[in-house]
């Protein structure tokens, strides 16, 4: 995987953006216990702000995030979206609603017949303007984003036709021959209008599979080698992160705002996020340190997530370090269904 390069921009795009910020994140945990994934710095800018300038690279001018888990931290990374160059406003989900259901409900806020999806936990440097010119010479409903898949067994893929008509959607597995769908989609408002905005609704696994099955052509994809990054778990943000430092030019420790590492500590390839304090004789390699946090001196880390949270009971794998819980940063925890 190759850091997204800084030149790919393209402008010219007018479409209105939906960012689906609502998810739980629950294979990032115990990080996305301390901030919604959209929220979670990325080599010093907020994940959602970093999806936030790229669309507005490509002239994107409003947005539309949905909030559920810990909106709060979406809200305060983001802001009314005048940082990154786009107008952004909020869709309030009390229910989650879904890959479906979070466009079908902010309808009324992006007052488009076309717009983009784009997911909220995934980088890339896809040129959207090419994407959105496809989707209109083509004449589809959806129009999904694709690249040759990296990863079968992990990812499921998206079948594709010689006429690029998306024919179905394939589970992660050794019979996974499709491609992988990068988070990225330019749709036709009409897609979203029967969903009710009241239900949680998904997309790939729900309306678009049963799109394709009553309106051949109706799903398209769009091939490109664009760069992607995942950020599905604590190892997949702390790669994403170093890989964007050394593209940009930063060093191997990333360290947010407030965060002091005392002459003595020794700290390598990590991420420290606000406020943390890493005391005099502590060594960290490969950690991420979450907001507050106060690694002790002597203390010894490798490969670890370290979260502040003084009154959870660690869980398998977890092990307690004063009032830090300490997590495996390789844990496997359980995928979306697919």
């Amino acid at each position: 995987m190759t850091a997204m390069p800084s030149s790919r921009v393209v402008r010219g795009l007018a479409w209105p953006a939906m960012v689906l910020t609502a998810g739980l994140g629950t294979r990032l945990l115990p990080l996305s216990a301390v901030r919604a994934k959209p929220a979670l710095p990325v080599a010093g800018v907020p994940l959602a702000g970093r999806i936030l300038r790229w669309l507005s690279g490509a002239g994107v001018r409003d947005a539309v995030l949905n909030l559920h888990h810990l909106p709060g931290s979406v809200r305060a990374a983001v802001g009314d979206g005048t940082a990154f160059g786009v107008r952004v406003r909020y869709s309030e989900e009390p229910t989650l609603l879904g890959s479906g259901g979070g466009p079908a409900r902010a309808l009324p806020l992006l007052a488009a017949d076309r717009f983009l999806v784009v997911n909220g936990d995934t980088l890339t440097d896809l040129d959207v303007a090419a994407l959105a010119a496809r989707h209109v010479a083509s004449g589809a409903s959806v129009t999904l984003a694709v690249v040759p898949h990296p990863d079968p067994l992990r990812y499921g893929g998206v079948d594709v036709g010689a006429d690029g008509c998306v024919t179905g959607f394939a589970r992660p597995g050794p019979e996974n021959r499709g491609w992988l769908f990068i988070g990225v989609q330019a749709v036709d408002a009409g897609v979203f209008r029967n969903v009710d905005p009241d239900v949680p609704c998904e997309t790939i696994n729900g309306l678009y599979r049963d799109l394709v099955a009553r309106v051949p052509g109706a799903v398209r994809a769009f091939a490109s080698t664009a760069a992607f990054f995942d950020i599905g778990t604590a190892a997949d943000y702390l790669a994403t992160c170093l890989a964007i430092a050394r593209s940009e030019g930063a060093g191997g420790v990333i360290a947010c705002a407030r965060a002091v590492v005392e002459d003595g500590a020794a700290v390598t390839r990590s991420v420290l996020w606000d406020d943390v304090r890493v005391a005099r004789g502590a060594v960290l390699d490969e950690c991420v340190v979450a907001d507050g946090a106060a690694v002790p001196p002597g203390a010894r880390l490798a490969r670890r997530v370290v979260v502040r949270e003084p009154e959870r009971e660690p869980g398998p794998g977890e092990t307690r370090l004063g009032d830090l819980l300490i997590a495996p940063l390789d844990a496997r925890r359980p995928a979306p269904a697919p």
